[in-house]
């Protein structure tokens, strides 16, 4: 068996409400949002800030609707308003149909986006 590390949950212009540094480490994200792209709480992710390309992982946890929080030192890496790509994988030697949205200004969610095209 051969695994591959493949895109699992996409959550797209996530925009940052809020920066604590005060708090242990993570990031606070919608449970709505969370629910739409398969996400857990603890689950491990990367977070892209469109801002200013700024990169970091850290585990994902509920928080309140329309939120999404950095915090501990992962609040040094975006300030509140900055857009965020915010991403989970997975290892598996199965097929994966990648669940994607596109959020808006208030961390509502526009639409899904389509997964990869397929050639062929």
């Amino acid at each position: 068996m051969r695994l591959v590390k493949l895109l699992k949950s996409k959550i797209h212009h996530a925009r940052v409400t809020y920066a604590n540094a005060e708090y242990v480490g993570s990031i606070e994200i919608c449970p709505d949002v969370m629910d739409a792209v398969g996400l857990k709480d603890g689950e491990y992710v990367h977070v892209w800030n469109v801002e200013n390309g700024k990169r970091l992982t850290t585990y994902a946890f509920r928080g309140e609707r329309g939120c999404i929080g950095l915090n501990g030192a992962a609040a040094f890496y975006a300030e509140p308003g900055d857009r965020l790509i915010i991403a989970a994988f997975t290892w598996t030697d199965e097929e994966v149909v990648p669940q994607i949205v596109l959020l808006d200004e208030h961390n509502r969610i526009v639409r899904e986006l389509t997964p990869f095209a397929r050639h062929g």
